[in-house]
């Protein structure tokens, strides 16, 4: 299991999917996906790989998990591992372009 990190920002964009009725949907298929991280960051449903246009905080490598699939603006999660063992950081959540 690892440990799941909000940035400030993270946490932000959450709490915007969580607090906007309309977005229920994708707020529930947010959190499920961060419990798959949390649990196994290769689980096959996040889809998660490299994406590698962005480093962390200190150059680690940023990885790309699907919250949601097939569906129009879909939403991602951006993370990367650190910065202790066992812990995962979230970056970002965000729609896809």
């Amino acid at each position: 299991m690892f440990e799941i990190l909000l940035t400030d920002e993270a946490k932000n964009q959450l709490n915007r999917l969580k607090s906007d009725k309309g977005l229920g949907k994708r707020y529930k298929a947010v959190k499920k996906a961060i419990r798959f991280l949390s649990s196994n960051p290769r689980h096959k449903s996040l889809e998660a790989h490299e994406f590698t246009t962005l480093k962390g905080p200190n150059g680690e490598k940023i990885f790309e998990a699907y919250a949601e699939q097939s569906t129009p603006a879909a939403y991602r999660i951006f993370w990367y591992y650190g910065p202790n063992q066992n812990k995962i950081t979230i970056v970002a959540i965000t729609p896809h372009p």
